[in-house]
């Protein structure tokens, strides 16, 4: 596969997991206008953001058999097509209940990423995947950034729902670049055993083969992680915004100041801890991980000390949020990365997929969970609780899945080794 082309194909991901986050994320800076609109309380708003991610998560499997069994690039279009129809239509809910139930088909194609991972890997080896996934994946908060400067921009003038027009025809004007401009490649491809190989043979999905994931132990532990790892990145995505406004008493002015750097600085963790992974990993196969278990531990005590900076000390809070913001992200793309370390090529989608679905099984009752907890209490506690306790437990699952991954790994190199030797002797 020549290099410039893999980079334009890393460009038009790039540009949909941007646009698409942002389109996700819109619903965070806009969540006091839509509950002003529908005359709703943070229990209610909870209830928006959970269903959505309850979608998605059911959708996941069924992407991720679909992206093993048929071509990814043109599945992705698709998700890209339904990305900005649902959007279309949760614009023109005129009631709270449709807004509910439209707002959360939007999530059918949040659960489309493991396709775009998948895809990648064909293109680029082991080796570099932590950075490519790190600088994908600063599409997130860059998303979240534009969100929030669409939304104090336009927001007063287009009102939320113009402003979900403008970013569901986004979305299928970009599934058009897909479909005609993005090229399937072979699954395996860029694996080092496989290299300079001319022709490789045709690898789908293999019921038994997907059945052998749940017997990788780090892989167990990976999707065990999961299930508590997002319960922090979706409360501080959906409240965090209105913490700001409400217990932190900021102007939108205020807010815009404060997000804006420290979105900066966690998109720059995206790429930076996919690099450091990647550093450690050329070093020892446990590098990825234990690189994770340092990440998260750190956010957990530097957001402790964030959350707990006076009010009326808003530089200490944006340095120290900023600080926070570097290592939360570490996490992201050496998961991704040890996924697909440990998965043979034709199930990595299914393999990714069963990883978010339980990630999202779980972490989709989080904003539901925190708008509960605000109610009662405050969301400077719900925050803190969640966040907390969540990265806590991840540390332990990533110490316990290092030390077994070195396994794993082998395992599959191994069986890339007789791939290949297979390869050598069919064309020979």
């Amino acid at each position: 596969m020549k290099s410039r082309y893999r980079w334009f194909v890393v460009f038009v991901f790039f540009m949909f997991m941007l646009l698409h986050q942002a389109d996700k994320l819109l619903i965070g800076p806009l969540t006091t206008p839509i509950m002003n609109t529908f005359g709703i309380n943070e229990a209610q708003m909870g209830a928006v953001f959970t269903g959505a991610l309850i979608v998605g998560a059911v959708f996941y499997p069924l992407w991720g058999y679909l992206y093993d069994r048929y071509a990814r690039s043109k599945l992705l279009a698709l998700a890209s097509f339904l990305w900005g129809s649902t959007t279309w239509i949760s614009a023109i809910a005129p009631t709270y209940p449709s807004f509910l139930a439209t707002r959360a088909s939007t999530g059918v194609d949040d659960s489309s990423y493991p396709g775009l991972y998948s895809l990648i890997s064909d293109y680029f080896g082991p080796s570099v995947r932590g950075k490519i996934y790190g600088l994908l994946e600063l599409a997130q908060p860059l998303g979240y950034m534009a969100a929030l400067l669409v939304t104090t921009q336009l927001a007063g003038t287009l009102g939320w729902r113009g402003i979900f027009y403008v970013t569901g025809s986004l979305g299928v004007l970009l599934s058009i670049l897909i479909f005609f401009g993005v090229r399937e490649a072979p699954r395996g491809k860029s694996e080092p055993e496989l290299a300079g190989l001319e022709h490789i043979r045709i690898y789908r999905f293999d019921p038994r083969t997907a059945l052998g994931l749940f017997r990788k132990r780090s892989l167990l532990l990976l999707f065990a992680q999961g299930f508590a790892g997002v319960f922090p990145w979706n409360v501080i995505t959906y409240w965090f915004f209105r913490y700001l406004e409400t217990e932190r008493r900021y102007s939108s002015d205020a807010v815009l100041m404060t997000m804006a750097p420290a979105v900066l600085v966690l998109a720059s963790g995206y790429f930076v801890g996919g690099a450091v992974g990647d550093f450690f990993f050329k070093r020892t196969p446990r590098g990825r991980l234990l690189v994770s278990m340092t990440a998260v531990l750190a956010g957990a005590i530097l957001l402790m000390i964030t959350m707990n900076v006076p009010l009326e000390n808003q530089t200490l809070f944006l340095v120290m949020l900023m600080a926070t913001a570097l290592f939360i992200p570490f996490a992201a793309p050496n998961v991704v990365s040890t996924v697909y370390d440990v998965t043979l090529p034709e199930v990595r989608s299914t393999a990714l997929a069963i990883q978010y679905f339980i990630e999202s099984a779980g972490a989709a009752l989080a904003p539901l969970i925190a708008g509960l907890i605000a109610v009662r209490s405050s969301l400077h506690n719900a925050i803190l609780i969640i966040c907390i306790s969540t990265w806590i437990i991840c540390s332990i699952f990533f110490a316990f899945a290092a030390y077994l991954v070195p396994r794993d790994i082998e395992t599959l190199r191994s069986q890339m080794r007789e791939r290949a030797e297979l390869e050598r002797a069919g064309g020979s």
